[in-house]
């Protein structure tokens, strides 16, 4: 475990000289982009590159930002924060997304003014070089930015490059209606400015929700449960997986736990040493730290056992709202059983319990019975 702490300390630093590299040279760009946008709109009366100007500057503000939030969620564990700081990172992606959804609003509300009182462009040959550079740089930062987002796992950055890609899109739409303007006297500047406000409200609200659901906790990927199981049941002698729980604490900060399935027969040596190999293994394949594993014992000497596991297993999942059964575990001469059962959400707990109960007792009333209901978080 000591040398997981080293690589995990490594990845972390890593990590955030990245994030603070990427942030600062989108910082420089935008805050270019600012002044350059800022002096053509002044000049040309343009309310969509006065937008366009305000919206790069958003952006940059969430790069510092996204920095501040790096720096904080890279600080060590201490005594009141074991596990870290890095769930601050999503408090940083939170005020990023305020900040993109401020600039919407804004640019909204301005350019409906526009719309109700117009005023006439005045566009110059540099002013439209200006812009169509712009357009080439927000595209080329937008796709570092993300690219970077997505080595890191920063959702931040993540969120700063789609951000970027957005602009690149919406200085383009700027471009053409000075191009429209120009070529036959039409004004679609503030018309122009509702889009792109448009566009930036529904990033905003997007990285929000985004965000939200990491601060609250979601379903974990399909695709990693499923390889973290393939992993697990690759050991010898583990029978099955369940029940993974993954726990995040900011990115790259995995931590989780998860039931195996082995023989009535291993000794606890045995066992312990199996938990061990998987704990590492599973660790260097996908950087998730098992905290816990816990293990069902599986009737492998008692054939009436198995026989009632089979009985039962078939009259449990007759119910559509149950999606898995396991840790059985059947003792015949004390007269006692227990498993575990996934069920639906669609179902009322209470209400699935009795019905299994009731169904379990039918048919073997000389027994203890206990069934433990899962959450289906994961599988």
């Amino acid at each position: 475990m000591e040398k997981q702490s080293g690589d995990i300390a490594l990845l972390a630093a890593n990590r955030e000289k990245v994030i603070v590299k990427t942030s600062v040279i989108g910082i420089v760009a935008n805050l270019l982009l600012v002044g350059f946008k800022a002096f053509v709109g002044l000049v040309s009366n343009s309310i969509a590159v006065i937008l366009d100007a305000v919206n790069n500057l958003s952006d940059a503000l969430s790069s510092v930002v996204t920095i501040i939030g790096a720096k904080l969620g890279a600080k060590q564990p201490d005594k009141k924060h074991p596990l870290g700081y890095g769930r601050i990172e999503y408090l940083s992606s939170m005020i990023v997304a305020a900040l993109v959804l401020y600039a919407g609003i804004t640019s909204l509300v301005e350019s409906v003014k526009k719309i109700i009182h117009p005023e006439a462009a005045d566009y110059s040959t540099v002013s439209l070089i200006i812009i169509g550079v712009a357009v080439i740089v927000k595209l080329v930062l937008g796709l570092y930015v993300k690219k970077q987002g997505k080595k890191v796992s920063s959702g931040a950055l993540e969120a700063s490059g789609s951000d970027a890609l957005f602009d690149a899109i919406l200085s383009s739409s700027v471009l053409a209606s000075a191009v429209v303007y120009l070529i036959w006297g039409v004004s679609l500047e503030a018309y122009v400015g509702v889009v792109i406000a448009g566009f930036i409200i529904k990033a905003g609200i997007e990285m929000m929700i985004e965000t939200l659901n990491d601060i609250i906790g979601k379903r974990e990927d399909a695709e990693t449960t499923k390889g973290l199981k393939e992993i697990i049941c690759a050991e010898e002698n583990v029978l099955g997986a369940y029940d993974v729980t993954l726990f995040n604490y900011g990115p790259n900060k995995n931590y989780g736990s998860v039931h195996i399935e082995l023989p009535d027969t291993m000794s606890v040596d045995e066992a312990d040493r199996i938990t061990r190999r998987i704990q590492t293994d599973v660790y260097n394949k996908t950087g998730i730290i098992l905290t816990g594993i816990g293990i069902y014992s599986f009737n492998t000497s008692d054939n009436e056992a198995a026989q009632m596991r089979n009985t039962i297993q078939r009259t449990v999942m007759s119910h559509d709202w149950v999606l898995q059964m396991h840790g059985f575990y059947a003792d015949t001469e004390k007269k006692t059983l227990r498993f575990d059962t996934v069920l639906s959400f669609d179902i009322d707990k209470k209400e699935a319990l009795t019905t299994l109960y009731n169904e379990v007792a039918r048919l073997y009333p000389d027994y203890d019975i206990l069934i433990v209901p899962d959450v289906d978080a994961a599988d």
